[in-house]
């Protein structure tokens, strides 16, 4: 079944993959979280810097896949930035400075979810930003990213690519979550209403900052699955890691009691209740009742 999808001017339709089956998938993504935790590794032992950047439509993926890439990485040296609406004093600086303050020391893997190219998808949309503010940015983003990139930087940049109904049905389905309702905001569903001016702001924007030094990677993000599968291959292809021997601490053994130490009561202490205790008996009378309906 084709589904509209404007994010690439030339191709106005996108087939819905399959389903990747469920096994299959966790599988993969152990064994691609693996080799996450290994690259980290390698990325601590010779002190590179590693820049992510993530961007593409609201409801594109985006999300979930940072979660997957971070799940097992060291929080020490991984660090996920989204940086909230510019305070008055950051709106006097240098467009691109409060970023810089979160680029990566030696070592460290940073993941912009969401970055300086707000100013020309969402700010130049919504008209937060000036035409010459937007203009400028165009100007200074590939040069600023060949900065970063001369310096040493490695640096990523990926673009989740969904199609307008995809869109529209994970919404709705945010909206009737109540754990998900937080992640819908006015502002989210403006990119339904705005859909075509966003696709025109994303054009623009890989014309002028889609560069050799610093390339943008389209991720397909029909089914999230597939989008996290390959975007984290991606990831551990072009990175240029290898393998570090790694050598956990040996645990040692527990030394002998001198018989000298006693803890104090457990009466003398604070508690959480105990209500996970409840569910195995609450279970255990589920079994009961089961029983007696079927007459065993």
């Amino acid at each position: 079944m084709a589904s509209t999808n404007t994010d690439n001017s030339t191709d106005t339709t996108v087939s819905a993959p399959p389903k990747l089956d469920k096994v299959a998938y966790e599988k993969r993504l152990e064994e691609l979280q693996a080799q996450l935790v290994e690259m980290q590794q390698w990325v601590r032992e010779t002190g590179s810097r590693v820049v992510i950047i993530m961007e593409g439509r609201d409801a594109a993926g985006k999300g979930s896949a940072i979660k997957r890439i971070t799940q097992y990485l060291n929080p020490r040296y991984c660090r996920v930035e989204a940086l909230p609406t510019p305070t008055s004093r950051e709106q006097g600086q240098w467009y691109f400075q409060r970023y810089v303050e979160k680029l990566p020391s030696a070592g460290e893997i940073v993941i912009f979810d969401r970055s300086w190219y707000n100013r020309a998808g969402v700010e130049r949309v919504m008209g937060f930003c000036t035409s010459q503010e937007y203009r400028r940015f165009l100007h200074q983003a590939p040069i600023f990213e060949r900065m970063l990139v001369e310096d040493g930087i490695m640096l990523r940049k990926y673009w989740f690519s969904v199609s307008d109904d995809e869109q529209i049905r994970r919404f709705t389905s945010r909206r009737e979550d109540p754990l998900r309702q937080w992640k819908l905001s006015p502002m989210d569903l403006q990119s339904i209403t705005r859909w075509e001016d966003y696709s025109r702001a994303k054009d623009e924007m890989f014309v002028h900052t889609d560069t050799a030094t610093a390339p943008w990677y389209t991720v397909e993000s029909e089914d999230k699955k597939r989008s996290r599968i390959n975007v984290i291959n991606h990831i551990l292809s072009s990175v240029p890691w290898e393998r570090v021997e790694n050598n956990p601490p040996k645990i040692p053994s527990r030394p002998e009691s001198d018989q000298t130490y006693e803890r104090p009561p457990r009466t003398e202490f604070r508690y959480v209740p105990d209500v996970a205790g409840g569910l195995e008996k609450r279970k255990v009378a589920q079994g009961k009742k089961h029983k007696k309906k079927s007459g065993k």
